[in-house]
């Protein structure tokens, strides 16, 4: 007898060896149709899944949230086979689920091009019109070399060919393709549905080597149906309009060139913007009680040796040598430097919690094809800080610093933050017992700070548990910036510690935290989160003086003066050009608003206020006019 114990409690026998499809059946017709596979003890298997012992299962269907990466692996499964029936001489290499979708990478001589990508989408949907069965089959390592060398596939041959002795090889088959995967898969591929679609194709290195042939690999996306496919091609043509580089240049904001790649030319207006959002970082900060330090942009590599980075970060390193054979870094990262501070001196007890900020500059060397924009970087900076404590003042940092960072999210108009707790890392530093306290310590703070999180595992830092606070967008996107992590290891390596109540020497706990991450990618997700349109007091340009007629500069001079002396950023465009032709190029700038001057408003002392994104004016007394707009560029919390 096999007991199967359902999510709801209840428990089903069978005879015998019983399959996850048998399963579903024996619930309900109804949802034997709309199985998509099981999750036997917690694991997602295949539907046709044998169970011959007693376990706990559940029927996946298309309601289950894990079922859509299911479906977007299996389309590019689907993908493979249309593309092998369509040109035969193609390699398939690796094709996984990605977020919003998936993508396959293809060995062809010839390009792909868009109308390649539309015959390849409608054989797709012919595929899944035949609801092609999808099995499982299994074969020895070196069998499963041979078989791949004999279809002409050397890609995956290689793939298995790296795979230990001994170890049974997973392929699936559907119709005339079979694929190496482990699975799980759809039962048919006419469960994938028609929701999905071919979007570009774009260059990929051989196992992501730059050192190995370049491969076509083709991005889709696929969703559980229509209306959610179209609500996510909606959101793509919306972030299009929204795109940070397109933006960053018709504002004036910033530009990068191949003379300094993966770094950022801000003008005036870009640097404005930057400025704006340091002061009011700088200004948090010391109301918070933290203090700002500064330190070395080239340091021995020694140091990052003994912090654990040198190990952990080398291949991402800038690093020289000096004629008198010292080896130097550009640092990546603050943290081993500001425990220099830390360790300058003697530091007590009653000195603690000490929270040392830094906006520090750092390097490291991101791949060419990871670089975008101003969002992913090779040079940036960081608003760093970290808090120097004891055990017992973990959980009140914690709740201190849970409270700034959400104060501050509010502040640049992010109201929807998702939590991510992510433990260790397999690759790590610090011994189990070590974790185990930081990781207890970390949640439990967590939980009273009222955090609701959710589990992101093996993600934490090499050198301890940490939180990771993701904001998502004006269209939905989400963005992972501030960080907060527990660490115990780094004080031990550089030999951090302090003078405790009873006089002995005691290592400090040592929180890391950021709230913006980097400023460049900060910068470049405020830009999309507001279009552009900043509220009045981010606005690099808060507002324009234009004129109608020459007859009025004069009067334009006297407004603008008035308007700075007010402490607002203020421009003025007394051109020989048309009214409508300044409006439209001040919109395409984002500048938040406009005042048009004339003979009659000079005459009343009066503005005609154009608002961005309006289309009427309205006539005002000056005098009003600064008092609402210097209202509205007061920085919060100033």
């Amino acid at each position: 007898m096999v007991a199967i114990t359902l999510p709801d409690g209840s428990v089903r026998t069978f005879e015998g060896p019983v399959s996850g499809a048998d399963i579903a059946q024996s619930i309900g017709t109804g949802l034997a149709k709309s199985a998509l596979a099981i999750r036997i003890d917690g694991v997602m298997k295949d539907l046709g899944t044998t169970l011959s012992t007693d376990a706990r299962v559940a029927i996946v269907t298309r309601k289950d949230a894990e079922a859509l990466e299911l479906l977007r692996h299996d389309a590019a499964h689907i993908m493979a086979e249309a593309v092998k029936e369509l040109y035969p001489d193609t390699q398939v290499t690796i094709g996984p689920a990605i977020e919003n979708g998936f993508y396959y990478d293809f060995a062809r001589e010839h390009p792909f091009t868009p109308d390649d990508l539309e015959t390849i989408e409608q054989r797709m949907r012919e595929i899944v019109a035949r609801d092609e069965a999808i099995t499982r089959e299994e074969m020895p390592r070196d069998e499963a070399v041979a078989f791949f060398l004999g279809m002409g596939e050397k890609y995956k041959a290689e793939l298995i060919a790296a795979i230990p002795e001994g170890q049974p090889i997973s392929l699936y088959r559907q119709g005339g393709f079979i694929d190496l995967c482990r699975g799980p898969h759809l039962p048919s591929t006419g469960k994938l549905g028609k929701a999905f679609k071919l979007m570009k194709v774009a260059g990929a290195y051989w196992r992501g080597d730059s050192r190995n042939e370049m491969l076509q690999r083709i991005y889709g996306t696929a969703w559980f149906d229509d209306k959610e496919l179209a609500a996510y091609l909606t959101m793509l043509e919306e972030a299009e309009k929204r795109d940070h580089r397109r933006l960053g240049r018709d504002m004036g904001l910033f530009h990068q060139q191949e003379e300094a790649v993966g770094a950022v030319f801000w003008h005036p207006k870009g640097w404005q913007l930057w400025r704006t959002v340091e002061g009011y970082m700088r200004r948090r900060l010391e109301q918070n009680g933290y203090q700002e330090v500064k330190t070395p942009q080239l340091v021995d590599f020694s140091l990052w040796e003994a912090s654990g980075h040198a190990d952990k970060f080398s291949e991402s390193m800038f690093t020289i040598k000096t004629q008198d054979e010292r080896h130097l870094a550009v640092k990546p990262m603050n943290c081993p430097c500001h425990v220099q501070i830390f360790r300058t001196g003697i530091k007590s007890y009653r000195d603690l919690p000490l929270r040392m900020a830094e906006f520090g500059s750092c390097h490291r060397y991101e791949p060419s094809g990871a670089l975008h924009g101003i969002m992913r970087v090779r040079a940036f900076t960081q608003d760093d800080a970290h808090i120097f404590c004891t055990e017992d003042q973990i959980t009140s940092e914690t709740i201190a610093f849970c409270e700034l960072l959400k104060s501050v999210y509010a502040d640049f108009g992010f109201t929807d933050i998702r939590v991510k707790f992510s433990d260790r890392p397999a690759k790590r530093a610090g011994s189990d017992e070590a974790w185990d306290k930081s990781e207890n310590a970390l949640r439990s703070a967590a939980l009273a700070a009222g955090l609701e999180m959710t589990l992101n595992p093996g993600e934490g830092a090499f050198y301890g548990p940490k939180l990771e606070f993701v904001l998502r967008d004006a269209i939905g996107r989400d963005w992972q910036c501030g960080t907060l992590q527990v660490d115990t290891v780094l004080p031990e390596r550089l030999d951090a510690h302090y003078i405790a109540e009873d006089g002995g020497k005691t290592r400090p706990v040592m929180l890391h935290r950021a709230i913006l991450g980097s400023f460049e990618r900060f910068l470049g997700i405020l830009i999309e989160h507001h279009a552009g349109r900043f509220p009045v007091w981010l606005a690099p340009v808060q507002v324009v003086v234009a004129t109608i007629t020459s007859d009025a500069d004069g009067y334009a001079r006297e407004v603008l003066a008035r308007l700075k002396a007010a402490g607002l950023r203020a421009e003025l465009d007394i051109r020989n050009e048309k009214i409508n032709y300044k409006v439209r190029e001040h919109s395409l700038a984002k500048v938040p608003v406009m005042l048009v001057v004339g003979k009659r408003e000079a005459e009343n002392q009066a503005v005609a206020v154009r608002r961005l994104g309006g289309t009427t004016q309205e006539i005002l007394a000056l005098d009003d006019v600064i008092a609402k707009l210097t209202a509205e560029a007061t920085v919060p919390g100033a």
